[in-house]
């Protein structure tokens, strides 16, 4: 195994994969990060053009004296919520199962940093689909602190014992993925007894 399994861990309940190709030789799986937070940062960022460019304007005219210098962190907040969005859209995770070269590889990119994880065939003891205890989020103004809730996950084990996530999600997506990596592994897909009932 090359790579550190948990740098693939996740803080959130789904992940949710995407088939992008499937061959003979190969499963290619893509997720592409948090959509809504990025594109909701980056459309209000785009209102707030409508705010900042008359700030800026004016800052440039008379500095920062009067009304408009005392607003100048309104283009500091356009550049911060730029640059949330821009984070949030340079996230990506693939996953590759190519038969031909015996490997899984995991591949998580985001705007700074790109890590890879590559496992052979026989270094995997198990494929698994159970639970996973995830949180749920902050404590906010007195409501219960950050408490834990099942959901279900499908996970590779090596022979070392490692856990390495390969996603979360609904277990009937899930279901249909283990499937598809069980037949390429030639490893039976065991199902946690508590997802059964």
């Amino acid at each position: 195994m090359k790579g550190n399994p948990t740098r693939f861990e996740a803080i959130g309940n789904r992940l949710g994969f995407r088939i992008a190709e499937e061959t003979d030789q190969q499963l290619h799986l893509v997720w592409q990060g948090p959509r809504f937070p990025a594109f909701l940062c980056l459309g209000i960022a785009f209102l707030l053009l409508f705010v900042s460019l008359p700030i800026m304007y004016a800052i440039y005219l008379n500095g920062f004296v009067g009304a408009a210098g005392s607003l100048w962190y309104f283009p500091l907040m356009n550049l911060v919520l730029f640059g949330i969005s821009l984070y949030l859209l340079s996230q990506k995770r693939t996953i590759i199962i190519d038969n031909s070269a015996q490997r899984v590889t995991l591949k998580k990119r985001s705007l700074y940093q790109t890590t890879l994880l590559s496992v052979a065939y026989l270094e995997i003891n198990k494929l698994s689909l159970g639970v996973d205890q995830v949180y749920s989020g902050f404590a906010v103004a007195g409501s219960s602190a950050a408490e834990a809730f099942p959901v279900p996950s499908l996970r590779l084990f090596a022979m070392a014992g490692e856990s390495i996530l390969l996603d979360r999600g609904s277990l009937r997506k899930l279901e249909e993925l283990g499937r598809r990596v069980s037949s390429r592994l030639n490893k039976p897909l065991e199902v946690d007894p508590v997802l059964r009932g």
